[in-house]
Order: C-alpha cells, then structure tokens, then sequence
C-alpha cells in the first residue's frame, strides 16, 4: 500500500533538526536517539517510525487529504541508509574518532535536508538506482 509523500518528508525536517542539534553539541545521546527512529523506520517502514507516528496522529489529520503517494520501500530503504550513516556517527562519537562521528552524522544531515527542502530523497533514488541494476 502506497504512502503519503509528507509523512517521510516531515520525518526529514524532524531528523534534520535532531542532526543538526548533535552536530552543534556533539550529544551522542540524542544521536543514539535517531539511530532508533533510524532502526524502527527500517525494521517497520516510515509509518512506524516515532517520526511517523507523529506525522499520523497530530500533523496528518491537520493537513488535507494527500494528493501524491509513493510505495513505501524507497523510503523504507532511506531509513537503512540512514542507520549505518547513524550508527557509524554514534561509534565515532562515543568511541572514537570524534571526526568519524561527526562526519558521518554531517552525511545523513545532508541526505535528510535534502529531502525535508526539496523533496529530493537521495536514499530513495539509491534503492531505484539498485533495483534497475539488479534486475
């Protein structure tokens, strides 16, 4: 069942903003934080993400019915994308070395903005890209 484009577009801005707050303070707590969101958006797609549960209880019935929708896997698939880069930025920042972690949190930062300004999801066109060349 196709999704409604705004729910993974308003977990971006969400995740734009928690990244950028880790990069400001260097907090691997709250980094650790969106590496969850990161895994539970993987494990359970975007919708079951806390981004996404937040998208559908309080912004969505605020907005007007979707016009557009897209299969869920695309974004499914971001999330994973976003876990390593997520996860890798954790090690970085709790073990080691620090410019690792902040490297790594500064890619997704920018995978993220890019989607939350333009609509532009970079891991969504990474699974398009890969499905073209495996099939």
């Amino acid at each position: 069942m196709d999704i409604d484009v705004r729910g993974p577009r308003f977990g971006a801005a969400v995740t734009t903003v928690v990244l950028a707050v880790v990069l400001i303070t260097g907090s691997a707590w709250l980094l650790a934080w969106q590496t969850l969101a990161f895994a539970l958006g993987t494990a359970g797609g975007v919708g079951r993400s806390p981004y996404g549960w937040l998208f559908r209880r309080v912004v969505r019935p605020r907005l007007g019915p979707p016009s557009e929708f897209e299969p869920p896997e695309p974004p499914r698939f971001a999330q994973a994308v976003g876990l390593v880069f997520a996860g890798v930025g954790l090690v970085g920042l709790t073990l080691g070395p620090g410019w690792l972690g902040l490297a790594a949190t500064g890619a997704a930062l920018a995978a993220a903005f890019l989607n939350a300004a333009f609509g532009y999801c970079l891991g969504c066109e990474m699974y398009l890209v890969l499905r073209r060349v495996t099939t």
